[in-house]
């Protein structure tokens, strides 16, 4: 870890100034290429990504899977990084700086990866849960023999709705012990409390030192994922029948090409996988040195990415193809569904394997090591933006960072308990499903719009210019300007028009509990709004002279501001200067003072109090 003078970028007041200037790096840069990647890759690439090759046919969703990482995936990516590591803050504060108008992006992003590490940490619970069950000989889901069991059940998989299997009823009358619907909240499951606090402790000895212990611990948490992988791959590569499950994974069924879902799924599992948005690589990368090479960090993170949910595929599939083999029926009839592929139909699968419980114990501590990368990564962001704006208030009320870091993880451990309640599953779906699909489209068009066309590509190119040497080549550009708003609003509009409200199987949510999660996913939108009107009220002036420095600021091409003094009195709220302004010619790294609110409002209030100095009027 390093802590010293460092080359400020993006130019503040005071205090705020000055723990920029403290703000600590990653000991080897090699620590954030593997918490990004730890970061991209999560419980996703087990479940999701399989899951939506099942439903697309196969080998059909690689093709637009692929496409949409080249054209949308590594682009946006790279546009994260590059203003985190240019700013060097986390997302609130880098997108005030870029585009004080949309300011309430940064926020949201914040928001949305504050509620949802609050309930992501339940699925690590349920790793716990079975990694500590599989302890045991026989495993507690290899047959129909236990107390929690119910007539209908059956050692062997079914589509039947009449019978459920082993693996399902130990998922949701021993673990679970689920109600019948959101209505029926029943009790604390206290195994399942405990867990989860356990799961908090260890994420807060991960992270409480800040980069500084995360970067250890993730030389082991997310390279130790790909052993168990390939591990589980040979093993399953030996089972009968699982050809036939691998050829469905990578022969397309041309003919699925042709429906819109499938390439929108495609995009979506490429921006909810990397995590455009969240704004957790954008507070990682805020610690990276200046000149580090953003490129490459973008390239690694986003292949390995891309490659890990490949080889997740191969290992699900196999096991699907073993599954086939058991049943007597094609891979395509099996009864696949999102979560329970990972805590339903893959633990039956090891109930059937040589050595069981070996198979087993590895494969949920894969789990837990993928989620809690993953759950870093949201806490981080938490951290990061909170430190970020109230540096020195936070540490005169807690002392010491560490206490802050634990006061966070704290505050979300107890707002995760109603997941862990007889109604969690509920909770959870309805927390998952309005807050990963409807609050991220949101929030990654308003994004790109902020850092794409207002703040421009031109300065972000000019930005990555200064810390590299190169600029953005005309892929990225185009990419920035053009293809990826283009496809992120299709997406939304495709989501809006499909939008379907959450339901758990086939149980519906009710009117009300549709209201809540509502609720929930404006919990993180509405700060978008918010953002913008804050920003107008702050700024001095009318309403009309407010929207004409925004404009001025935002669009007025940087050789113009440079050159035209005679621009000055657009403004009447600086006549008294506008004879005695001049514009200086400012150096590329200060081309963000243009659009930094924060400034803007410092000056026009010395301006109105008459204690300006006139020579540093114009560095807005």
């Amino acid at each position: 870890m390093e802590f010293g003078p460092r080359r400020a970028t993006v130019v503040t007041q005071g205090a705020d100034m000055e723990q920029q200037l403290d703000r600590p790096t990653w000991s080897r840069q090699i620590e954030f290429t593997l918490a990004g990647i730890g970061c991209a890759v999560g419980l996703g690439n087990v479940w999701r990504f399989p899951y939506l090759c099942y439903r697309s046919g196969g080998g059909a969703f690689l093709v637009p899977y692929l496409i949409m990482l080249v054209v949308l995936g590594i682009p946006l990516l790279y546009m994260e990084l590059i203003v985190g590591q240019y700013t060097r803050r986390g997302p609130v504060h880098a997108l005030a700086t870029v585009c004080p108008l949309l300011k309430g992006v940064g926020i949201a992003s914040v928001a949305i990866s504050f509620i949802m590490c609050t309930y992501y940490n339940v699925v690590i619970t349920w790793a716990l849960y079975y990694l500590f069950s599989s302890f045991q000989a026989p495993l507690p889901w290899q047959n129909c023999n236990n107390t929690w069991n119910t007539p209908n059940c059956t050692n062997l998989a079914t589509n039947s709705s009449y019978s459920s299997t082993a693996s399902q009823e130990f998922f949701k009358y021993k673990m679970l012990e689920q109600t019948s619907g959101v209505d029926e909240t029943g009790v604390v499951r206290w195994e399942l409390l405990l867990l989860l606090f356990l799961a908090w402790i260890l994420i807060y000895f991960c992270i409480f030192k800040g980069v500084k212990s995360t970067g250890k611990v993730v030389y082991f948490t997310a390279l130790f994922p790909y052993v168990i992988l390939i591990a589980l791959l040979i093993n399953n590569a030996q089972l009968p029948g699982a050809l036939d499950g691998i050829t469905f994974f990578i022969v397309p069924e041309w003919d699925k090409l042709l429906s819109v879902e499938v390439w929108v799924n495609a995009a979506a599992q490429i921006f909810n996988s990397i995590g455009i948005g969240f704004g957790s690589l954008m507070a990682m990368s805020s610690y990276n040195s200046f000149n580090n090479n953003v490129l490459k960090d973008t390239l690694t993170i986003s292949i390995i990415n891309s490659l890990t949910s490949i080889l997740a595929g191969f290992v699900i599939f196999s096991a699907f193809g073993y599954m086939s083999h058991l049943q007597g029926i094609p891979v395509s009839d099996l009864a696949v569904d999102g979560p329970g592929l990972v805590f339903v139909l893959y633990p039956q699968a090891f109930a059937n394997m040589p050595v069981a419980q070996l198979w087993a114990v590895v494969f949920f501590f894969m789990l837990l090591c993928l989620g809690l990368d993953s759950e870093f990564a949201m806490v981080e962001v938490m951290v990061t933006s909170l430190m970020d704006e109230f540096y020195q208030h936070l540490i005169q009320i807690f002392k010491r960072k560490e206490l802050f870091v634990l006061a966070v993880c704290g505050a979300a451990c107890l707002l995760g308990i109603p997941c862990v309640m007889q109604v969690g599953i509920y909770v959870f779906q309805l927390m998952d499903h309005y807050t990963a699909i409807v609050s991220i489209m949101f929030l990654a068009v308003f994004e790109v719009i902020a850092i794409c066309w207002c703040y421009g590509v031109t300065r972000l190119s000019d930005n990555l210019e200064e810390m590299t040497g190169k600029r953005a080549n005309i892929f990225f550009r185009l990419c920035w300007l053009i293809v990826a708003p283009v496809l992120i609003t299709v997406i939304l509009i495709f989501s809006i028009i499909q939008f379907k409200p959450a339901r758990y199987g086939d149980y519906v949510f009710p009117p009300w509990a549709q209201g809540v999660g509502w609720v929930i996913a404006m919990g993180s939108i509405i700060w978008i709004p918010l953002g913008a009107v804050h920003t107008l009220w702050v700024l001095p002036g009318s309403f009309m002279q407010v929207t004409h420095i925004n404009h001025f600021l935002f669009f007025t091409p940087p050789k113009l501001l440079q050159v035209v003094p005679t621009l000055m009195p657009l403004f009447n709220i600086y006549s008294s200067y506008s004879g005695t302004c001049v514009l200086n010619l400012f150096p590329l790294k200060y081309k963000p003072l243009w659009t930094n609110s924060l400034l803007l409002t410092h000056l026009l209030g010395q301006m109105e109090q008459g204690t300006a100095d006139k020579n540093y009027i114009c560095w807005w």
